[in-house]
């Protein structure tokens, strides 16, 4: 396993983090102990999960998995969506944190949360309100980082920039789905990050399993998949080249030897800016396959021949603007040696 310092952090995170979503919906308790053990002995020792995972079961699963080996976890949790019919118990007001912080304490049965995530957008609070409530817990001890997720490039960029400007605590990593055949933060948002030095956390790098070697191209069920029973990654999420992404996948997979699920996730966790992937499973097989993808590099020529299938067209400005240092240094006429 290798581990990447998160972000401008000095903390260090194994480059697979085990996703809990599961735990307390389709993975009992007996089997979710059995992936923790079986993920801290390959080395991970990154845990993601959120307040409303479960209905708050995930939370409290993936506490009693830890026990004694927490201190040397690193444990990643998440608020935003409601926690109760309440007015108030959703969203990033200083009322809400407050509140979500000492439940999903309790949950775990931690005194301190590692990295504490803003789930989603709240457009109703300001972020001046929801960062001093956040840098409040930090300077209290109660977590430790911050960070967010699923936010637009200029909304990150804003939070930084409150951040710097008012002395508050500022996110060290950002959470975003992606994956082979979901690259839309390529255009704003991994730039921003590595300029920044936020960490990316990777969620859905399998894509709902669609990378995960059960689909063929043109197929959206597969036998034992959770299509079979209704259950389909959304189809506006597909982008134009997703079945030639797929083919690839399958002729590159088998010639390096490799599952198609272990080169999924090795693409993403090579990507720049990339701190962590997160990988979830509803069996020991599935984990066993995806923990395959740690500890190894993929062959130059395979990471560029599943980048360029996958290649998103580029959007505006990129669109214009790419070109425009080979058009400046082409018009330059520099004199002889």
């Amino acid at each position: 396993m290798k581990y990447t310092r998160l972000g401008f952090t000095g903390l260090k995170v194994s480059e697979i983090c085990l996703g809990t979503m599961t735990f307390g919906q389709t993975t009992d308790e007996a089997d979710a102990q059995k992936m923790v053990d079986l993920a801290w002995d390959k080395g991970i020792n990154f845990f993601d999960t959120a307040d409303t995972y479960g209905g708050g079961r995930s939370e409290q699963i993936l506490g009693a998995a830890l026990g004694a080996r927490r201190k040397d976890a690193v444990v990643a949790t998440k608020f935003f969506n409601p926690t109760g019919t309440g007015i108030n118990q959703s969203g990033v007001s200083r009322a809400h944190i407050l509140d979500a912080i000492d439940a999903s304490l309790s949950r775990l049965k931690t005194e301190y949360i590692d990295v504490y995530y803003v789930h989603h957008l709240d457009i109703e609070t300001t972020t001046e309100e929801m960062l001093r409530a956040l840098d409040d817990l930090v300077r209290c001890g109660k977590v430790r980082y911050i960070a967010c997720s699923n936010y637009p490039a200029w909304r990150l960029c804003d939070a930084i920039w409150i951040s710097r400007t008012q002395n508050l605590e500022r996110f060290a990593c950002y959470q975003a789905q992606y994956s082979l055949v979901v690259r839309d933060i390529e255009q704003e948002l991994v730039p921003l990050c590595v300029d920044k030095d936020l960490g990316i956390v990777a969620w859905s790098p399998l894509a709902g399993g669609f990378l995960s070697g059960k689909y063929k191209p043109g197929s959206r069920t597969a036998p034992g998949a959770r299509s079979e029973k209704g259950w389909v990654w959304p189809e506006k999420l597909f982008p134009p080249t997703a079945d030639q992404t797929v083919e690839k996948l399958l002729k590159v997979s088998a010639e390096i030897d490799r599952t198609p699920a272990q080169v999924a996730l090795r693409w993403a966790a090579e990507q720049s800016g990339v701190a962590s992937v997160i990988v979830g499973a509803r069996t020991i097989e599935q984990l066993t396959d995806n923990l395959g993808a740690a500890g190894w590099a993929l062959p130059e020529t395979v990471e560029k021949d599943l980048s360029a299938v996958s290649r998103l067209p580029d959007r505006y400005p990129a669109s214009l603007e790419n070109s425009m240092v080979e058009r400046r240094a082409a018009a330059v006429s520099m004199p002889p040696g």
